[in-house]
């Protein structure tokens, strides 16, 4: 069996993803290049066949009509053969040493019958025009070098959540767990990271910055401008994940406490650009998120509110959204992010 199934989402990449998969086949042997091209109207389906045909049993060209991130995502799982699976996006990257040092760790785990369930890495915001990258990193939070479950899990910062770019899942539990995301929606890596939690047992963490996060292209899905005339899509993606929040008291603490954590985030994230949008519709659909919260759980309803960061981005009135605007730019400029 493969060590690693790494499956690529194309949409229109033909200009940037060839840096990707170049990085990706220095992984030789160990690694399975799934490249699923998403109906592009580029020559990205060309480059995904050239690739194929260059590294035969390597690279596997996988093309469908156009179905978004998500549908990309589930067509590379349906065929994936290796034990271990990641998701890279086509504009980003890994770096070469930290990659082999994953594989390097996942072949031990094969060769030792070491069943581990998520392999969790850093990542890297690569913004354009940022000269200093932003690593996030997981080493005060998770236990290093060795097996460990939700029970020895810390407490994450604001600004760290496992988002799908630092996640290695064991193929099989991605099945088990019955994961398919949704068609057409933008912004389905955070059920891919947020889904499939209760399912997992067993974790290592290897501390290295392999995830490259490119932020800054024309157009990208996380550019701020596109993500708020994508609000809907946002707050779809906000809705479905509180759906897969277990009741208090159902998961260990640890992992309970981290989910509640990651879901603050992207309520914090979803209120915010919907302040940025500015609209009386937009703002309407921020107090109607939160309405839809307290009537699924009101006990986590309070709790999140009582919290500083979504207190900070759901402060009342003309001021307070200009309190929040100035605590997002600060952050933005922090982090990197976009």
């Amino acid at each position: 069996m493969t060590t690693l199934s790494v499956v690529v989402p194309c949409y229109n990449s033909a200009d940037y993803m060839r840096h990707c998969l170049d990085t990706l086949l220095t992984g030789g042997d160990d690694v399975e290049i799934l490249i699923v091209d998403d109906g592009s109207r580029d020559a990205t389906s060309d480059i995904a066949d050239e690739y194929e045909q260059r590294h035969p049993g390597r690279v596997r060209a996988i093309h469908k009509p156009n179905g978004g991130h998500g549908s990309a995502i589930n067509a590379g799982l349906a065929v994936a053969e290796g034990e271990f699976l990641k998701i890279v996006d086509s504009d980003d990257w890994v770096d070469e040493s930290a990659f082999a040092a994953l594989l390097a760790q996942l072949r031990t785990f094969i060769a030792e019958r070491t069943v581990i369930d998520m392999v969790v890495s850093n990542f890297v915001y690569e913004k354009v025009g940022k000269r200093n990258k932003t690593a996030v990193r997981f080493r005060d939070v998770l236990p290093e070098g060795r097996v460990f479950g939700w029970d020895e899990v810390g407490r994450f910062g604001k600004r760290q959540y496992m988002m799908m770019h630092a996640l290695v899942y064991r193929t099989a539990l991605l099945r088990e767990a019955g994961l398919r995301l949704p068609e057409h929606t933008f912004y389905v890596d955070n059920l891919y990271a947020f889904e499939p939690l209760p399912h997992v047992r067993r974790m290592f963490y290897l501390d290295v910055d392999m995830y490259r996060y490119f932020i800054g292209r024309e157009g990208q899905s996380v550019n701020e401008d596109v993500m708020i005339s994508r609000l809907d899509q946002q707050l779809r993606v906000n809705r479905m994940m509180m759906r897969h929040l277990p009741r208090r008291g159902t998961l260990p603490a640890g992992l309970q406490r981290y989910m509640s954590h990651y879901f603050e985030i992207i309520c914090a994230v979803s209120s915010t650009l919907s302040v940025r949008a500015g609209t009386p519709a937009a703002l309407d659909r921020k107090d109607a998120l939160w309405d839809d919260i307290r009537e699924w759980d009101p006990e986590l309803y309070w709790r999140l509110r009582r919290r500083m960061l979504n207190l900070v981005m759901n402060l009342p009135g003309r001021p307070g959204r200009q309190v929040t605007v100035l605590a997002y730019k600060a952050a933005q400029k922090a982090v990197g992010f976009n």
